[in-house]
């Protein structure tokens, strides 16, 4: 059996892009397909007008599943109550049957690592970067009965659950610590600013410095593609905003060159397009041309890193207006920050380092969650679990 034949429909997506338009319905790109659900945060808006004609071939609705074609290839979400979406490009709509397959069960089978290889492998071993559209249609397909497939699913979701519920708390706190760098730094409410004169607009003892002066930057550099691998030798390899999680990058590719290396803890700094994305090394990795590695100097590394995302608030966009494509060396360096005294970062760093380790902890424990999550899909699936 195919996944055709527990299909209503498998139809592609327009092969034409539409501009974010800030308002209106949500426009699903590769990003917004996270493993089962969707993730709406910074998703693409359009108006009516561009929902009805990219839905042309088929109106998504609640428990269809959207695929990733590419970029990355493989990912699947379902539509949950309430997400009136379109499709955006590289992305595929597919409408379970509910006569023959528990929507949320058939999500989950295609993520489950033997569909996984299926639909991405090839016959080295590689990963493909495209999956076409007769290979989803094609996709072998063993069915348990309706109930076990509802309790499969329910079971997996309640992971899901969990995971979902740890990175809203994980946003919460990072919102909160960035509220409160911009109440210091920005709105210059800091402890003690009443008693402190203002000089030409900047509180009295702040100064002005440039990035290099604040911070110790490694700018990336690629090794030979030949040193690369998947296979765990050698150190993780990372080259641009690809591997970046929420806030900790991903390890899937490692290298066995070590050019430039960024060690634990390093604030990793996109440097093309999207410019100035942010994210954190758990461990010491590789890093290529594509990312700058950054240490504060007096190992404020929580202030550094709310620091730089004031600045770059929004990716390819300078907090003084100016907009990068790509940003050099120099530039990057010659960044100027209104810096406060050291007493005051200190005692911002101490706050925001508490914070941090909060985030810490619930990351590991999703990291837990969907290890835990990922062996059991496959051993319930192929009935090595009894549910």
């Amino acid at each position: 059996m195919k996944l055709l034949d527990v299909c209503e429909f498998i139809v592609d997506c327009p092969h034409s892009t539409a501009p974010d338009e800030g308002e209106g319905y949500p426009l699903i790109r590769t990003p917004n397909i996270g493993r089962g659900r969707l993730k709406l945060d910074n998703v693409h808006r359009v108006s009516k007008d561009v929902y009805d004609k990219r839905n042309k071939r088929a109106v998504p609705q609640v428990d269809d599943i959207i695929f990733a074609r590419e970029a990355p290839a493989g990912n699947a979400a379902i539509i949950c109550d309430g997400q009136k979406v379109c499709l955006g490009q590289r992305t595929v709509l597919i409408r379970p049957d509910k006569n023959k397959v528990y929507p949320q069960y058939l999500v989950y089978y295609i993520l489950a690592p033997q569909q996984q290889y299926e639909l991405l492998g090839t016959a080295n071993g590689a990963t493909v970067a495209h999956v076409n559209i007769p290979v989803i249609k094609n996709l072998s397909i063993q069915l348990p009965e309706m109930d076990k497939q509802i309790k499969i699913a329910n079971t997996i979701s309640s992971y899901e659950d969990l995971i979902e519920n740890n990175q809203k708390q994980i946003k919460l706190l990072e919102e909160a610590a960035q509220r409160l760098y911009k109440e210091w730094f920005v709105d210059l409410r800091f402890p003690g600013y009443e008693d402190v004169a203002i000089v030409d607009g900047v509180p009295e003892g702040w100064k002005k410095e440039t990035l290099i002066d604040i911070a110790d930057v490694i700018m990336g550099q690629s090794p030979k593609s030949e040193f690369y691998n998947t296979h765990r030798e050698g150190l993780p390899f990372h080259q641009g905003v690809r591997s970046y999680g929420r806030r900790f990058v991903n390890d899937d590719v490692y290298s066995t060159s070590y050019t430039r290396i960024a060690e634990k803890n390093s604030i990793l700094f996109s440097i093309r397009a999207p410019v100035g994305r942010l994210n954190i090394t758990k461990n010491k990795i590789v890093i290529g041309r594509g990312l700058a590695a950054m240490k504060h100097k007096l190992g404020y590394q929580s202030y550094l890193f709310h620091m730089l995302k004031e600045r770059f608030f929004k990716d390819n966009l300078v907090g003084n207006g100016a907009i990068f494509a790509s940003i050099t060396k120099n530039e990057l360096l010659n960044q100027t920050f209104i810096n406060p005294n050291e007493e005051l970062i200190r005692k911002f760093n101490e706050i925001a380092k508490n914070v941090d380790d909060k985030i810490n902890v619930l990351d590991s424990q999703t990291e837990l969650l969907k290890q835990a999550r990922d062996r059991l899909l496959p051993k319930m699936m192929n009935g090595e679990i009894e549910v």
